[in-house]
């Protein structure tokens, strides 16, 4: 469990931040050659850095992360099934990329899922993951008073993660974490702003309440809202330009 922070002891807080973005390291397969490509490649088209229908060259890429062809060329073909990456025979591999389109769709299915994540949470959460949404709350707060948006946005994270794990099952778990990456520079932008920042923290208050108070219709409805609330905020910017273009975030609206 984390220890209680203070308002006011900054460095505390922002060494208890790092400790649990470390812990986004844990549970996934990036120790493979193909993995390492995988979520290198992935993690690059998701932050903008690799733009749509720029072509992924595999001996560039292997030079690079100092693999052969063998993984960059598998790692590649996954991608290809996750929808950012399309091959083309005898020509090569473009970055596809999330279009606004797939934002509004990850949104509609989020809110779905998410509702249902929260109801079977209710049953199955732990005790130290109450206590950890409890501190994330707790830090969330102090940061929306500094307007850290940086770190609102690993705390975001965070809950979601320890959200996903509470409601014990595997599969849903990990369709949730996928759809809550992919939207990752939408998340950015919608909690920088301070208002949007507020009403989210909030909305993660309520739905711990009821998942503490094991009422799952409660939790559901809650959840659910949550993220429809998330993508009505983010309607009112233009989706293309924030999946499309480079953004620079760095915590200022």
């Amino acid at each position: 469990m984390l220890q209680r922070t203070e308002p006011g002891n900054a460095d505390k807080v922002s060494s208890e931040v790092s400790g649990l973005n470390g812990l986004e390291e844990q549970k996934e397969d990036k120790y493979s050659l193909r993995g390492k490509v995988f979520h290198h490649v992935r993690e690059e088209i998701l932050s903008g850095k690799l733009k749509p229908n720029e072509e992924l060259r595999e001996v560039a890429i292997g030079e690079e992360l100092g693999v052969s062809r063998t993984p960059v060329r598998e790692a590649l073909r996954q991608l290809e099934l996750e929808g950012l990456v399309r091959i083309i025979p005898n020509k090569g591999a473009y970055v596809r990329g999330i279009s606004a389109k797939d934002v509004l769709d990850i949104y509609s299915i989020r809110a779905r899922l998410e509702g249902l994540c929260a109801r079977m949470a209710t049953s199955a959460i732990k005790e130290e993951q109450l206590e950890q949404l409890e501190e994330i709350i707790l830090l969330s707060k102090y940061h929306e008073q500094h307007q850290h948006f940086e770190q609102l946005f690993v705390l975001d994270s965070k809950f979601h993660e320890v959200l996903y794990e509470a409601c014990d099952s595997k599969m849903l778990e990990h369709l949730l974490k996928d759809f809550h990456h992919y939207v990752q520079r939408v998340r950015k932008t919608s909690l920088s702003k301070q208002q949007r920042a507020e009403k989210s923290t909030k909305e993660h208050e309520a739905i711990m309440e009821a998942i503490k108070e094991k009422n799952p219709d409660h939790a559901d409805q809650l959840a659910t809202l949550h993220v429809l609330n998330t993508m009505k905020h983010v309607k009112r910017y233009r989706i293309e330009e924030i999946v499309e273009e480079q953004e620079d975030f760095n915590g200022k609206n």
